[in-house]
């Protein structure tokens, strides 16, 4: 699922991804919290940047957006719908910026994802993965209203898999978003 219009909240615009976001992919990919809890890509250049967005864009099952403050104009963080060949469903995502941490844009940017997804794509069922240790993301994803299903081994990783039907997640009312061309 490609070329989804960007979504916006009093807050936040939400928009895909473009090889221009390579900066701020560098910076966010290298942070203490994806290195722990997502996992080293080895990016250290805006060009190794560029070349992980361009994977990203050319591989029909990936879809990321990136989370722009609408006030100060400045990338934050980033939403995935990743359909992964181990898990029967999507799965949704989210990476942020330590510095905006506890300001409620996670919950915000997913949100207005979720209800797009939901309201024009059908969505009938939502994933996500996490690692165990990862208590800010099990928590937000309990907050969105996805329980605990199982746990899976990838190698020497353990998975957490979360899940709900589109219909008891916990979103905002639509009426809080606008669409953007």
């Amino acid at each position: 699922m490609k070329a989804q219009p960007s979504v916006a909240t009093a807050r936040l615009t939400v928009k895909l991804l473009s090889l221009t976001d390579a900066p701020f992919i560098l910076e966010l990919v290298n942070t203490e919290g994806w290195l722990k809890f997502i996992g080293n890509r080895n990016i250290t250049s805006d060009t190794e940047a560029q070349a992980y967005i361009q994977r990203i864009l050319e591989n029909p099952n990936i879809t990321y957006w990136v989370v722009q403050r609408n006030e100060q104009q400045d990338l934050i963080g980033i939403v995935t719908y990743i359909k992964r060949d181990y898990l029967e469903h999507h799965d949704i995502g989210f990476a942020f910026l330590p510095n905006v941490a506890k300001n409620g844009y996670a919950y915000e940017a997913t949100t207005a994802v979720l209800e797009k997804l939901v309201r024009e794509h059908n969505l009938t069922y939502i994933l996500a993965t996490t690692i165990p240790e990862n208590a800010p993301s099990i928590k937000l994803l309990q907050k969105l209203g996805l329980g605990f299903e199982k746990e899976l081994e990838m190698g020497n990783l353990k998975l957490q898999v979360y899940g709900a039907a589109a219909v008891t997640l916990k979103l905002p009312q639509t009426t809080a978003l606008q669409q953007l061309l």
